[in-house]
């Protein structure tokens, strides 16, 4: 039987074969690694727009489908998204230049933090910290010229986006079954894996990136009703800044704040205060009503997934950085519950994972280590959804 043989043979059966198949990846790898974080975005894309390619099937072919999902997206999600960021980066060096021009009542500000028992000289820490400032100013500037040279690189980045979103709307399902197909493991296996990085991209993906954009523009609707400058920028910070567990709105409305009441805004300045608050408070509801509880999702994966994925995919890291470690920590329990028959210690992932269709079942079970936690028949429906 294919679950009973050693890997090892696997490979030493068809030598050549296998050192062709990795040859292949290989080779592979090199081509899609320049763009890779194109290609992920095209990823996330498909992800979030299959429901719509979905509903649509119903009605028309897949082809037809897939190009009117691909102009949707476009039209009002990327161009909006590119002139978002656009005018968002404008305002941020319009800050830079407003700060270096010295445009702010800094005796204010000193006298502010005095009355709050806190004694600063802003001038004398200006200047003490001079030299960073202006590093970190060129660090910017030189961003920015990158970003200008880069323009053409991205456009090309942005065109394989496009078409990978079509071919994974259009052929998604057919991938996925060819995934599954090429991949030495049990099918029981591959459900549990699918079912559970599913939750983990509905988490990060649409959950994480859902409470975001609401408390983004809940803030932002603030600044701009209490007259704060640079409404986009700041709006953008916080939609960032929100995808961290530890900072938040904080990152944002504070500072906003200490300017309102800086240039003399009082009555602003305390409503920015409350209402930051009641943003920031907001958090405690909406990221468990959206996201839910969510096995191998937790802070320090949100964390550690955030800022290692946007090193190693950039800005799409940001989404798929938790997803790669949460998925990674699944992998590894399949990997210790089919060696051991065991489930993990202390049965965290069924007290993390919460109630689902079908989770019956217990550690003690004896069938425990064969068969998912979830049940079967969930994993074998939404396996058919998505390659039917």
């Amino acid at each position: 039987m294919a679950a009973t043989r050693d890997p090892p043979e696997w490979f030493t059966e068809q030598p050549g074969l296998t050192a062709l198949a990795l040859v292949s990846v290989f080779l592979a790898l090199l081509v899609i690694v320049p763009y890779l974080q194109y290609v992920l975005f095209g990823v996330v894309l498909a992800y979030i727009a299959h429901p719509v390619q979905q509903r649509m099937e119903r009605y028309v072919r897949p082809t037809i489908a897939a190009l009117v999902v691909v102009v949707l997206t476009v039209v009002v999600l990327l161009l909006p998204l590119v002139y978002l960021l656009t005018v968002a980066f404008r305002q941020g060096v319009l800050v830079v230049e407003w700060i270096r021009d010295e445009q702010i009542n800094v005796e204010t500000i000193e006298q502010l933090l005095e009355s709050n028992g806190y004694a600063v000289d802003l001038v004398e820490l200006y200047e003490a910290n001079q030299d960073r400032i202006a590093s970190a100013i060129q660090q910017l500037t030189d961003g920015a010229i990158d970003l200008a040279g880069g323009l053409p690189n991205m456009f090309i980045g942005l065109t394989i986006t496009t078409f990978v979103l079509f071919g994974l709307l259009r052929d998604g399902g057919r991938f996925v079954a060819w995934i599954q197909w090429v991949i030495p493991v049990d099918d029981e296996i591959l459900a549990d894996l699918q079912e559970g990085i599913d939750e983990l991209m509905w988490a990060s993906v649409i959950g994480n990136v859902a409470v975001a954009v609401i408390q983004a523009v809940m803030l932002g609707v603030g600044l701009w009703v209490a007259g704060v400058p640079a409404v986009i920028f700041l709006t953008v910070a916080t939609f960032v800044l929100t995808l961290l567990p530890l900072i938040g709105a904080f990152g944002v409305w504070i500072p906003a704040a200490i300017y309102l009441l800086a240039t003399g805004s009082t009555t602003a300045g305390l409503a920015m205060v409350v209402y930051g608050l009641f943003v920031t408070l907001s958090d405690s509801y909406y990221r468990p009503a959206i996201i839910g509880q969510t096995g191998g999702y937790n802070a320090l994966i949100v964390i550690v997934g955030i800022f290692g994925g946007l090193v190693a995919f950039g800005a799409v890291g940001l989404f798929l950085g938790p997803v790669v470690l949460g998925a990674t920590k699944l992998v590894l329990d399949s990997f210790a519950r089919v060696r051991t028959g065991t489930e993990p210690p202390g049965a965290v992932g069924d007290d993390a994972e919460g109630p689902k269709p079908g989770s019956g079942a217990t550690p003690s079970d004896d069938s425990a280590g064969d068969e998912p936690v979830d049940g079967t028949d969930p994993d074998s429906q939404e396996s058919t959804d998505r390659t039917g």
